[in-house]
């Protein structure tokens, strides 16, 4: 069973940065899109950064200009970065690494990130 494995996040000020990964525990077959999804308090889970096969990348319009999403597809898993840069209060939030494969969707367990005004 293909499992996400997240790291990164924590708290920090805003106007910072800060970084987070996932890998797949084995390569994922049939891999569509990857990315990252996000839940701030009192919002439903919304998408944040996503990157298809193809290369395109989509983008909260909340986020866009301040984080960048880095796909890596190898032999022995796939890998996506968020870069989370000019933080603020407003991204405080969880956030969870996506992949989905044909019908077949993949979360990771949830990182917390708290951003300090």
């Amino acid at each position: 069973q293909v499992q996400l494995v997240e790291s990164g996040g924590g708290s920090v000020q805003a106007g910072g940065s800060l970084r987070l990964s996932c890998r797949s525990t084995e390569k994922i077959f049939g891999l569509n899109t990857m990315g990252w999804y996000r839940q701030t308090p009192g919002d439903e889970r919304e998408p944040v950064a996503l990157q298809t096969n193809g290369g395109a990348q989509s983008y909260a319009r909340s986020v866009q200009g301040r984080f960048s999403v880095v796909r890596t597809d190898a032999q022995d898993g796939n890998r996506v970065d968020l870069q989370m840069d000019d933080l603020k209060s407003e991204d405080t939030g969880v956030y969870w690494c996506y992949a989905v494969a044909g019908l077949t969707k993949y979360w990771g367990q949830g990182t917390q990130v708290t951003v300090s005004s």
